[in-house]
């Protein structure tokens, strides 16, 4: 799950599904941070993939969204509909020079791919085409549908429209480009390590995603950050690229939040609010008042 960071922000990212709960949690996945003045912004843990069970949400995270003039999140969910801009894009997680995946993973690799793509109807035409990060993310999709998780549902999805309907500010930490540029990045070998995981994942995955989901509703940052970020930290370089120089790059956007009074809102994937390289210990380095709501 702690891949879901990147193009699952486009498409799956955070995946958490949940009961709602006849008492309130005693707290949120919600931050406040203060300055020396008083300027405050909120930051929310999104979660990009969701079933109707989890709605209506918490009211003290609707009330972070009313209390907003701006909204931030990682970001412009209008480009995801734009074909013009995101078909260039997209170009980048396909092979565009007559390679194909099977030349480039290993054969016991392939096999498994091939093994479950015919158990879930996927076309190997479309996935011989695909890198292996993406073929990872292709594989990953019909799974989750299948257990009734839908981006539609998601909580940036969520606010991003209400904010429309408002007519409030929308700004965007990154595009499109960049979140699939930091996919492309990563060396093939690292590549077809995350094709492997995700393929050894698949079967448990849902199991394992309602754990996630029981301690994000009760604001369980200890719990969400065992199971987020154990396995990325494995992987130095995975961590660094997909999680720490993305938290580093957006605590510029965040301060000119508060440096404006701008009454931002922060929604971002769980997985950039929690750990030591998390958003709100990098901001309270910093000397700001960042508290848990």
């Amino acid at each position: 799950m702690h891949r879901r960071s990147l193009l699952t922000a486009l498409l799956v990212s955070s995946l958490l599904v949940v009961q709602p709960s006849a008492q309130a949690p005693a707290k949120h996945f919600l931050w406040s941070v203060t300055d020396a003045k008083g300027a405050v912004v909120y930051l929310m843990g999104s979660i990009h993939v969701l079933t109707p069970d989890f709605y209506p949400l918490s009211p003290e995270l609707e009330k972070a969204f009313d209390a907003s003039k701006v909204l931030v999140e990682e970001l412009d969910l209008d480009e995801l509909n734009n074909p013009a801009a995101l078909l260039p894009v997209l170009a980048k997680a396909m092979y565009t020079d007559g390679r194909t995946l099977e030349q480039n993973v290993s054969a016991s690799t392939f096999a498994e791919v091939t093994r479950r793509a015919e158990k879930a109807g996927l076309p190997m035409m479309a996935l011989q085409r695909m890198k292996p990060w993406m073929a990872a993310e292709a594989m990953t999709l019909p799974a989750l549908q299948a257990a009734g998780f839908d981006p539609a549902l998601g909580v940036d999805k969520h606010f991003f429209d209400k904010a429309k309907a408002a007519g409030k500010e929308l700004r965007a930490l990154e595009t499109v480009a960049y979140q699939l540029g930091r996919f492309d990045q990563l060396t093939p070998a690292m590549q077809e390590a995350m094709l492997n995981q995700t393929m050894a994942e698949l079967d448990t995955q849902v199991t394992s995603v309602k754990e996630v989901a029981t301690a994000w509703a009760a604001g369980d940052t200890a719990t969400i950050e065992r199971l987020l970020l154990k396995d990325m930290l494995t992987s130095p370089e995975l961590y660094q690229a997909l999680l720490v120089e993305r938290n580093q790059n957006w605590i510029a956007p965040i301060e000119a939040c508060l440096q404006q009074n701008a009454g931002c809102l922060v929604v971002v994937g769980a997985a950039h609010l929690i750990g030591p390289d998390g958003v709100p210990t990098l901001l309270q380095k910093k000397g700001y008042t960042v508290k848990q709501q």
